[in-house]
């Protein structure tokens, strides 16, 4: 991709803010059709008390609202972990043009494992993926946060 800018740093200081919030350390970043952060989030499902309050979700949210649109097909998606099935939905729903993602998440991911969501037929749009940026990083915000817990 000629005039590629990762936007995985962005992510990931989401991902330490909910960290330090005793939230999942998961962030998320949109980024618009002119190479603009258009939304970025942590996840907040206790902060919300909202079980549908993960990083992706606030963050397609905030960019939809800031569009005034349902639709986000000319914008990608930047977050630390892979999504979810819920996520992967949600994603879908929105016609994000590409999701890039930084730790795989084999127990309860949507995209790679699990759910698969955008390889089932009954998925109408599945954007371009990449997986693996910043993996190291993302996965040691994840395990440094669940290690302080045990």
């Amino acid at each position: 991709m000629p005039g590629f800018r990762s936007h995985m740093d962005a992510a990931l200081t989401e991902a330490r803010a909910a960290a330090a919030r005793g939230e999942v350390p998961v962030g998320a970043v949109v980024i618009g059709a002119d190479g603009a952060v258009l939304a970025r989030a942590g996840n907040r499902t206790r902060e919300l008390h909202d079980p549908s309050a993960h990083a992706e979700m606030l963050a397609i949210r905030a960019a939809c609202a800031a569009l005034g649109q349902e639709r986000l097909a000319d914008c990608d998606l930047y977050v630390t972990l892979e999504p979810c099935a819920m996520c992967a939905a949600v994603i879908s729903f929105a016609r994000i043009r590409r999701l890039y993602y930084g730790a795989s998440d084999p127990k309860s991911g949507g995209v790679a494992g699990g759910a698969r969501v955008f390889d089932q037929p009954q998925c109408h749009h599945r954007p371009e993926v990449y997986a693996g940026i910043a993996e190291r990083e993302a996965a040691e915000i994840l395990s440094e946060f669940f290690a302080e817990r045990r």
